[in-house]
C-alpha cells in the first residue's frame, strides 16, 4: 500500500469515520463510560487527538467511541496502548490530565473536545 492510500485509509477510519450522532446505542450505559483523551499514533508520535466520552464493554476489554471499537495492545505498542479494530491503527487512550498537558510531550495543541461533553470536561478541570 503506497503512502497516499495509507493516509486515505487512516483518515477514513479515524476522525472522518466517526459517527457524529450524539445518542449512543441503548446497550451503552453511562455508568460504563468515561471522558477520555484519544490520540492517533499511526502516523508518528503526535497525531490528531480528541477528548470525548468512551464506553467500556461489559468485560472492560473493549472501548467504543462514536462507531469505532478499540482493543488493548496489552503492552506491546510503541507509545500506544490500544488499536482500532477495523483499521488496526494504534492509539493512546487515557484519562485527560487536569493541567491539559495530554500530549506525549506536553500541551494540548490541536486537541478537539467533543461538544456533548464540554461542560462536564470544564467541571473536571476546575476541581
Amino acid at each position: 500500500m503506497d503512502e497516499i492510500e495509507k493516509n486515505g485509509r487512516h483518515l477514513k477510519n479515524w476522525e472522518d469515520n466517526l459517527d457524529q450522532g450524539l445518542t449512543p446505542p441503548a446497550e451503552f450505559k453511562l455508568s460504563r463510560s468515561k471522558i477520555m483523551y484519544m490520540e492517533d499514533k499511526s502516523e508518528g508520535l503526535e497525531g490528531s487527538a480528541r477528548i470525548g466520552r468512551v464506553y467500556f464493554s461489559k468485560s472492560g476489554k473493549a472501548l467504543y467511541y462514536r462507531g469505532l471499537k478499540f482493543q488493548s495492545l496489552k503492552g506491546s505498542g510503541f507509545k500506544a496502548n490500544y488499536f482500532e479494530i477495523e483499521s488496526e491503527n494504534h492509539f493512546w487512550i487515557s484519562g485527560p490530565k487536569k493541567d491539559k498537558s495530554d500530549r506525549l510531550y506536553g500541551g494540548n495543541r490541536g486537541v478537539e473536545v467533543d461538544e456533548d461533553i464540554k461542560s462536564e470536561y470544564k467541571k473536571y478541570l476546575s476541581i
